[in-house]
C-alpha cells in the first residue's frame, strides 16, 4: 500500500505531464512562418521532426488522460481500482514507454531546430554577401518559427521529466507489490 504522499505525488505528476504535453501541442500547432511579400505560409507540418513532436505530445496526453481516473481513485482511496498486479505493471511499463517516447520527441524537436538555425544562418550570411536585400524580415520570421519549435520541445522536456519521476514511483510501487522491499 502506498502512502498518501506518494499517491498525491503520482496524481500531481500525471496532471503536470498532461498539462505540459497539451501546452506543447498548442505551441507547435500554432507555430507558423510567413515569408513577407511572397505570401507563402508554412506550418509545423513542413518539418517531419515537428510532426513527430506533436505525435508524441498527443500520445503522452492520451496516456495521461487514460491513467487519470485510476490515479484519482488511487489518491482518494489509497488503493488500486483493480486489485492484483495488473495496474502496477501497466503503470510501470506504460510509464517506461511514454518516457522514452517523450525523450525521443524532445531530441527530435531540439535537433531539427538547432540544425536548421545553423543552416539558415549560413544561408542568410551567404545571401547577404551576394548583396541580396530584404533578408531581415525573412530571417526574423524563420528564427521565430524555430524558436517556437524549441519552446514546444522544451515543454515536452518538462513533460519528460515529470514522466521520469512517475517512472521512479511506479517502479517503486511495482517492486513493493512483487515483494522486493519485504525487508523494510
Amino acid at each position: 500500500m502506498a502512502s498518501k504522499a506518494t499517491a498525491y505525488s503520482v496524481l500531481v505528476l500525471r496532471l503536470l505531464t498532461l498539462l505540459a504535453s497539451i501546452a506543447c501541442m498548442v505551441v507547435i500547432v500554432t507555430d507558423k512562418i510567413t515569408f513577407g511579400e511572397v505570401t507563402a505560409d508554412s506550418t509545423f507540418k513542413a518539418l517531419n521532426a515537428y510532426r513527430y513532436l506533436l505525435s508524441v505530445a498527443v500520445i503522452a496526453s492520451t496516456y495521461s488522460l487514460l491513467q487519470f481516473p485510476f490515479t484519482v481513485y488511487y489518491a482518494s482511496k489509497e488503493k488500486r481500482l483493480i486489485h492484483g498486479q495488473f495496474l502496477p505493471e501497466f503503470d510501470f511499463y506504460g510509464d517506461q514507454v511514454i518516457s522514452l517516447l517523450l525523450a525521443t520527441g524532445v531530441g527530435a524537436g531540439f535537433a531539427v531546430s538547432c540544425e536548421y538555425k545553423k543552416f539558415l544562418d549560413a544561408l542568410y550570411e551567404l545571401l547577404a554577401s551576394m548583396n541580396f536585400t530584404g533578408l531581415e524580415q525573412s530571417k526574423s520570421s524563420t528564427e521565430e518559427f524555430l524558436d517556437k519549435g524549441n519552446i514546444a520541445a522544451g515543454l515536452l522536456l518538462i513533460a519528460s521529466l515529470f514522466m521520469a519521476a512517475l517512472l521512479i514511483i511506479s517502479s517503486n510501487n511495482r517492486t513493493k507489490i512483487n515483494g522486493f522491499f519485504a525487508l523494510g
